[in-house]
């Protein structure tokens, strides 16, 4: 089993958070949420009484069997770490800092991005926190879908039972409070670090590489041949951040204004130039 501590320390930050966030935001403000945590804070807005972190855990036992059966040793710790560590934020913050509001959408917004960051960091580090979140990671891992996508998708069955107790305006803020925390979790997945990706068809090839090379950006040539002419050509293919698309898109168009030039969003971003230096060392950004 490989766990690591850094892993142990950041699934209990994110679990720190989240329990927070639900604590102070979705229970005094009356929003449910999707999944098992769901369904504790509606047992939780029911029975006032109870322990929410308790009766979580519980909640999870079952789905505990199916994670021992297909996530493996190591993401089952990570799953029984997050899943505990959440069961015992949700009872150390109950009632301690509720923070209600007049403005529920600012509520919500409020409770999308601190579920969002706490399940992000989470699932960052290989950890869950139970329940759907069990069945998201394994349809990330045999399928490909988002974690986010399935999330938000499983919440909406839990919100619509949720009526029986919450009343339409409710159910409604609380699909804001997973639809924005759904796209914070795919922030943190996809990689907080962007950038974009430069495909180039160009005659001018080698004066084009030259051009970037002295910018300090990596280049790749790619074999191609052209469908209609049957040449041979050599497609650029290189990586930069944001800030710097302009920039290379105005060298293409200096030396070959007849260039054809495809620009790709890139969500993560990983190695030299961008993670590491040129001595292969990390960069922090």
């Amino acid at each position: 089993m490989n766990v690591r501590l850094k892993s142990i320390i950041a699934i209990i930050i994110g679990s720190a958070i989240m329990g927070f966030g639900i604590n102070s935001f979705n229970i005094p403000n009356h929003l449910a949420e999707g999944g098992i945590t769901g369904i504790s804070i509606l047992i939780k807005l029911l029975f006032p009484g109870v322990d929410q972190g308790v009766v979580f855990l519980v909640l999870n036992v079952p789905l505990f069997i199916l994670g021992w059966k297909i996530l493996g040793r190591t993401s089952f710790f990570y799953t029984i770490l997050g899943t505990v560590s959440l069961s015992v934020f949700l009872s150390v913050f109950d009632n301690v800092l509720p923070l209600p509001m007049n403005d529920r959408l600012l509520a919500s917004l409020y409770a999308g991005v601190a579920v969002g960051v706490g399940l992000g960091i989470i699932f960052r580090f290989g950890g869950t926190t139970g329940g759907v979140d069990i069945i998201a990671r394994l349809l990330q891992k045999y399928m490909g879908v988002s974690m986010g996508r399935t999330l938000f998708l499983g919440d909406i069955l839990v919100i619509g039972a949720s009526l029986f107790y919450l009343n339409l305006e409710s159910a409604m803020y609380t699909l804001v409070v997973v639809f924005i925390a759904a796209r914070v979790i795919d922030f943190f997945q996809d990689g907080a670090y962007a950038g974009k990706a430069l495909t180039i068809i160009s005659e001018q090839t080698e004066e084009i590489c030259k051009q970037i090379l002295e910018l300090g950006r990596g280049v790749t040539l790619l074999s191609g041949k052209g469908a209609f002419s049957g040449a041979d050509k050599q497609v650029i293919y290189v990586v930069v951040s944001r800030n710097e698309v302009m920039r290379f898109k105005n060298i293409v168009q200096e030396v070959d204004p007849h260039a054809f030039v495809i620009v790709n969003d890139v969500h993560e971003v990983l190695g030299e130039g961008f993670t590491l230096d040129e001595n292969k060392q990390p960069i922090h950004h």
